[in-house]
């Protein structure tokens, strides 16, 4: 869209608050909030940065909606971008908590390592190193004999369960202890994570020092690395608590931007003390204040449809006064402090921005059990046809777990029966577009091959044959089996690792189905012999009516309300059909 196009577009729109959507075919690329939305879209005949200026002359038409007040047009526009995610909008990109350590809510305790607390539980954290939570979990579960079995485990045992056998439970289940002994030692538990830490220390020094004088060394040198892990559990800022005040829920944020991506960390704090921490990922815009400008992004966008706390704390002013205004009109306060324990909490929260989002668990676990370093980006492929025509492929690309649909392609493929060829090809096209530069993706971590040994074959030869440095692995449907180049894993069916692979294949194939269903409606037909009706008359039919027999059975005036049907054509292809 060239700019006189801009400003002419920008003449027939309203002076009132709105939002505005510049559009490719039917893809939104951007979503703007403006009091005046004719004189906003005006300004965008005259760029002020690169980017904003590519998605103009992508842009073939403009569409926007008046509101009532400025609010409206705050909240709808977080709204449409969440929605949407288009492409040159600072979005959010992922929402993911870190771990916590509960005590249920029961008269026997049960303590775990969560991410999603039970209502009246003792919660302690959240933590930044999930390895080391657990390491000191299990010493105090070792230590103090706190069980962590499920209350229907619990329930109803005649005998101790292996727990009991190695050590790590005092089994209250059966009566091996009692229920007051028992409660003294989730007490000491307790005290550990208030910040006692020779509550746990000690004894695992006694241990430690024990197993060296029998010349255990193996054991030993087990006991000091969980030592080492517990002293140094509480001297890594992870316990921090919040200022206590009247306000009884606050959020802290701190933003930290490198490159062309951001990261906003945010503390949540219940009645004093922080129940939750979790990273957000966005994309960074160009030029001014930009963390100014993620900060008023992330809040419009992650407090929209979610529970406002009382107050905010920031490492800076949002550039957008129309967001602190919102906030302050729905009685939450705004601060960016300077000192004190509250500028402590922002540095903390800073601190873990600079750090950049924790790699989620589940991408975690995949990368190892592959032994990759990282599986942040995948892409998947599969291909779909009816018999070898129509034949179509799929790549579609995850980034953190997350589909990333603006990454999504698909290839039209020469009409065969034959599976193991049709993925050579799209493959070959992807790895041929990665290594010549002509794709503008970055390459993936991994891709994965909806299908068997064969198809997994067939994309591997690809790869091979163009250079491109980038593994593989395939899922086959059947058993769920995950095969690589040398080897075939059967995961359990609730490994997590798993779940990521299945809902990459089980995209890939929707996409790719998709897809070849629209090339099938555009196969010829009977409707393409009668007069009047040309190709998007015909894909306007089959879309209403769904096929020809449904088109041949409607009346004439149900064909006459279809979009580009006359009196005329319906008349006559009522003859006709």
């Amino acid at each position: 869209m060239d700019r006189s196009r801009v400003r002419t577009r920008a003449n027939d729109l309203p002076t009132e608050p709105g939002v505005y959507q510049f559009y490719e075919d039917d893809t939104v690329l951007y979503v703007g909030k403006a009091v005046n939305v004719r004189d906003r879209v005006r300004s965008y005949a005259d760029p002020r940065g690169a980017r904003i200026g590519q998605m103009v002359e992508r842009a073939d038409r403009i569409d926007f909606a008046v509101t009532d007040t400025e609010t409206q047009a705050l909240l709808l526009e977080a709204n449409l971008i969440k929605r949407h995610q288009p492409r040159y909008n600072v979005r959010l990109k992922d929402d993911k908590s870190y771990p916590l350590v509960q005590l249920t809510d029961h008269p026997v305790p049960r303590i775990e390592v969560t991410r999603d607390p039970q209502e009246g539980a003792t919660v302690f954290g959240p933590f930044t190193d999930k390895g080391r939570v657990e390491t000191v979990v299990k010493a105090l579960r070792e230590t103090y004999g706190v069980r962590g079995c499920s209350d229907h485990k619990y329930a109803n045992r005649a005998r101790p369960c292996l727990d009991y056998e190695m050590g790590l439970c005092t089994a209250p289940c059966t009566g091996e202890i009692s229920e007051a002994d028992y409660r003294e030692d989730v007490s000491s538990v307790v005290r550990f994570f208030e910040g006692e830490t020779g509550i746990l220390a000690d004894p695992l020094r006694r241990a430690m020092e024990s197993a060296a004088q029998e010349e255990n060394f193996e054991r030993a040198a087990n006991l000091r690395d969980k030592l080492d892990a517990v002293e140094s559990f509480h001297g890594a800022g992870e316990e921090a608590v919040a200022a206590r005040t009247d306000e009884r829920a606050v959020d802290v944020l701190g933003v930290a931007v490198e490159g062309d991506s951001a990261t906003v960390a945010r503390l949540h704090s219940e009645r004093g003390q922080l129940v939750d921490r979790s990273s957000h990922r966005l994309d960074a815009p160009e030029g001014g204040d930009r963390s100014a400008a993620v900060l008023s992004a992330f809040l419009t966008q992650y407090y929209a449809e979610r529970t406002l706390p009382d107050a905010v704390l920031l490492s800076e002013r949002p550039d957008d006064d129309d967001v602190t205004a919102w906030l302050n009109a729905e009685g939450v306060s705004v601060r960016v402090p300077g000192a004190g324990r509250e500028a402590k909490l922002v540095e903390l929260a800073l601190k873990n921005a600079r750090r950049g989002p924790n790699r989620n668990d589940e991408l975690g676990a995949l990368a190892d059990a592959l032994g990759l370093s990282s599986v942040s980006r995948i892409e998947g492929f599969d291909v779909s046809h009816a018999q070898g025509t129509a034949v179509v492929g799929s790549d579609v690309c995850f980034v953190e777990g997350s589909a990333e649909k603006s990454d999504y392609r698909r290839k039209k493929l020469p009409d065969r029966n034959d599976d193991y060829a049709n993925m050579r090809e799209l493959v070959r096209w992807r790895a041929e577009r990665a290594v010549s530069g002509r794709d503008d993706r970055p390459d993936p971590d991994l891709l994965l091959i909806d299908g068997g040994d064969g198809q997994l074959g067939a994309a591997l030869d690809a790869i091979g044959e163009v250079g491109w440095d980038v593994p593989a692995v395939a899922l086959a449907k059947e058993e769920e089996l995950v095969i690589t180049e040398d080897r075939v894993y059967d995961w359990p069916a609730n490994a997590p690792h798993l779940h990521v692979l299945q809902r990459v294949r089980d995209e890939a194939h929707r996409f790719a189905v998709q897809y070849h269903q629209t090339l099938r409606d555009e196969v010829k037909t009977v409707l393409d012999d009668v007069p009047g009706v040309g190709t998007k008359t015909r894909r306007a039919l089959l879309r209403r009516f769904g096929s020809v027999e449904n088109v041949r059975g409607a009346s004439v005036s149900d064909l006459a309300d279809v979009p580009g049907v006359g009196a005329k054509t319906a008349e006559t292809l009522k003859q006709r059909l």
